[in-house]
């Protein structure tokens, strides 16, 4: 069966940088789009960003020339490095198979930002 488990979360200050990973399994990693999803305290699941299978990347207008996703199809991982953070980006931070359908996710990463 699918299994994504993230790793990398953790407390940094603003302007700080994390790198999230995602280890996936059951499923043929490099053929389909991957994403990263988060849920802010109090808020819904929001889209971060996607990669395709080619490689292409999209990233919603608040994250776009901070944070960085990428994919390794050799070791069936994928990445979300995230710099110049702010505290609005704390939130669980979750990986799933799919772009639009996040209900295949893990078990998700805390991301904390806060002096």
């Amino acid at each position: 069966q699918v299994q994504l488990v993230e790793s990398g979360g953790g407390l940094v200050q603003p302007g700080g940088s994390l790198r999230l990973s995602c280890a996936a399994s059951g499923f043929t990693f490099s053929r389909v789009y991957m994403s990263w999803v988060h849920q802010a305290p109090g808020k819904g699941l929001e889209w971060v960003s996607s990669i395709a299978s080619d490689g292409s990347v999209t990233y919603k207008d608040s994250v776009k020339g901070r944070f960085t996703i990428s994919r390794d199809n050799a070791k069936n991982t994928l990445y979300l490095e995230m710099n110049s953070l702010k505290s609005e980006d704390t939130a669980v931070y979750y990986c799933a198979k799919g772009i639009g359908d996040y209900s295949t996710r893990g078990q998700g990463t805390q991301v904390t930002v806060s002096s």
